[in-house]
């Protein structure tokens, strides 16, 4: 059955007389009312000082972690750079070997090839011929002056010098310097 329009006006202004009493019980006394106030208020106070402070604070954590994170990755590139670096170090040291006993093996080869100590007397022969040379090209000046003192005569002209008499007769050479 439908509802005639004065009872459902009737129910709505009981619900609303319900809800008003429910409301009446459970609302705040002055006294509560400013308690609840003054929490409230300190809690909005506490927020904007926090979203003051915030931008500081925050500031610092960033470059608190900027700091942090260049230390870390200088500290990792050093580690990656120490590593490479090792690496490195390991395998030059290996072609340093390999090249090393390739050498010898070289100089073995050329030892046998050229004659081994056949061509090392020949070498030491031509050395002492060299030296023997150039100890008798030393040596020549002296021989020649020698001789020339004893054969005057004979070595004047090819010296440089010219054949003189004197008024006396005697003969001599002489050598023009200026």
């Amino acid at each position: 059955m439908s509802k005639d329009p004065f009872q459902i006006l009737a129910d709505e202004l009981t619900l609303i007389r319900k809800d008003m009493d429910q409301l009446q019980r459970t609302s705040l006394n002055k006294d509560e009312a400013k308690t609840l106030n003054h929490a409230v208020m300190g809690a909005v106070l506490r927020m904007v000082k926090a979203t003051e402070d915030a931008p500081g604070e925050i500031q610092e954590a960033l470059e608190s972690d900027r700091d942090q994170m260049a230390r870390s990755a200088t500290q990792a590139a050093t580690r990656a750079a120490e590593s490479a670096m090792a690496g490195i170090r390991h395998d030059l040291d290996n072609e340093r070997a390999k090249l090393s006993q390739a050498a010898g093996e070289a100089r073995r080869e050329a030892w046998r090839w050229f004659g081994g100590f056949w061509v090392w007397l020949a070498s030491m022969l031509a050395t002492g011929a060299v030296i023997g040379v150039l100890a008798m090209a030393l040596i020549q000046g002296r021989g020649d002056a020698r001789e020339f003192g004893q054969y005057p005569r004979i070595y004047c002209n090819p010296a440089g010098g010219e054949d003189l008499t004197n008024t006396a007769g005697r003969e001599g050479c002489m050598f023009w310097y200026d």
